[in-house]
C-alpha cells in the first residue's frame, strides 16, 4: 500500500468521525458539503418556466465552511475568503438565507457570516445551495428558534431549488423542480474521483439548450424507481444518466474534449454532475485501490484538478 493511499485513509477515518455542526466562541459553525448527482432526468417546462426532473443525489465529505455569530455592527455581514471565489453580499445565497430567516421571524440582523470557500462555486456540487442551508441551521441554533424540519424546509425551497436537499440527507430522490425531496435511507458506500476543469458552466444556459426527450426521460424513470425500489442505488449511478451531458458539452468543446480525453486513458464512464462543470467516476469497496491509481494517471496526463471523495454520513 502507498504511503499517500495509506494518508488518504487516515484523513478519510477523521473526516468521517467529522461532525456537522459545532460551536465556536459565540457563533455556530456548520459544515457545508458538496454534492453529487448520481441521475439527473430533465423533463417537460413547467408553467413556472422550470423544467420537471427527477434526480438522485448524494452528499460526499467535502466542505465549505460557514460561521453565523452576533456582530457588533447593524446589519448582514458576510466574509468570503477560503480557495473559492464566492459572489458578495446580497448576491450570495448565505446573505440571501439570513435574511429570509432574519425577517420572518424578526430576528435582529446584527450577524456575522464568515464563509470559508472551499468548494468551486458554478461546479454542479451544490455549494451556494448547500452554505444556504448551513445559514439556516446556524441562525435556527444561534436563535434557538426550535424550527422544525419542515418549516425550515419551506424557507430553503423559497430560496432555491436545491436547497432543501441539504437540510437532510445524505442521500435523497428530488423531483418537482428539485424541491420535493424523499429522503432514501440506504446507506450507499462509495468513493468518487472529481475532475474540477477551470471551466464556467451556465445552468440557465444548458437548460436552454436542452431538447426535450420524452421516451428517454420515461424510460430512464422507470428503471430508476425500480432499482430505488430494490434499495440498488449502485446501479442507477452505473447508469451514469445524466440528460444535461449533451446540452452541457455541446456548450462547452472544451469539457468535451476533456471526457473525451480522460475516457481515453481508460478513465470511464465518466458523469456530469448537475448541469456541469464537474466530471466525476464512482469506485466502489473492490477497486478502492484503482482510484488513487487514476488520479495519478491524469495527474500526470491532464492539465484539470482531481480531488478524491466519499459518501458523507450526514
Amino acid at each position: 500500500m502507498s504511503l499517500a493511499y495509506q494518508m488518504m485513509l487516515t484523513n478519510e477515518s477523521a473526516m468521517t468521525n467529522i461532525e456537522q455542526i459545532s460551536f465556536e466562541g459565540g457563533g455556530v459553525l456548520v459544515l457545508a458539503p458538496a454534492k453529487i448527482n448520481l441521475s439527473v432526468l430533465v423533463g417537460a417546462l413547467r408553467d413556472d418556466g422550470f423544467h420537471e426532473i427527477e434526480t438522485v443525489m448524494a452528499k460526499v465529505n467535502w466542505f465549505d465552511r460557514v460561521l453565523v455569530e452576533p456582530s457588533k455592527s447593524r446589519g448582514i455581514q458576510l466574509v468570503c475568503k477560503g480557495a473559492y471565489w464566492a459572489p458578495e453580499e446580497k448576491e450570495n445565497l448565505c446573505y440571501q438565507a439570513c435574511r429570509k430567516i432574519c425577517d420572518k421571524y424578526d430576528i435582529p440582523c446584527n450577524i456575522k457570516i464568515t464563509l470559508d470557500k472551499q468548494l468551486p462555486a458554478g461546479a454542479g456540487l451544490g455549494s451556494g445551495s448547500s452554505d444556504a442551508a448551513a445559514v439556516l441551521i446556524a441562525v435556527n441554533l444561534l436563535f434557538k428558534l426550535e424550527l422544525p424540519g419542515d418549516k425550515l424546509r419551506k424557507i430553503a425551497a423559497e430560496l432555491g431549488s436545491d436547497i432543501p436537499f441539504f437540510l437532510d440527507g445524505p442521500l435523497a430522490f428530488c423531483c418537482g423542480k428539485g424541491e420535493k425531496i424523499k429522503k432514501l435511507n440506504e446507506i450507499f458506500n462509495f468513493k468518487a474521483l472529481l475532475l474540477l476543469p477551470d471551466i464556467s458552466v451556465s445552468t440557465k444556459r444548458v437548460y436552454e439548450n436542452f431538447h426535450e426527450n420524452k421516451g428517454l426521460f420515461k424510460d430512464f424513470s422507470a428503471k430508476i424507481n425500480a432499482f430505488i425500489g430494490e434499495n440498488r442505488i449502485d446501479l442507477v449511478a452505473k447508469m451514469c444518466a445524466n440528460m444535461l451531458d449533451s446540452s452541457c458539452l455541446c456548450l462547452h468543446e472544451k469539457l468535451k474534449q476533456l471526457k473525451k480525453g480522460v475516457e481515453s486513458l481508460g478513465i470511464r464512464p465518466l458523469s456530469l454532475s448537475g448541469s456541469g462543470s464537474t466530471l466525476y467516476k464512482i469506485y466502489y469497496n473492490d477497486d478502492i485501490n484503482i482510484c488513487e491509481q487514476d488520479k495519478c494517471e491524469l495527474e500526470r496526463n491532464i492539465d484539470c484538478k482531481c480531488v478524491i471523495v466519499s459518501n458523507n454520513r450526514w
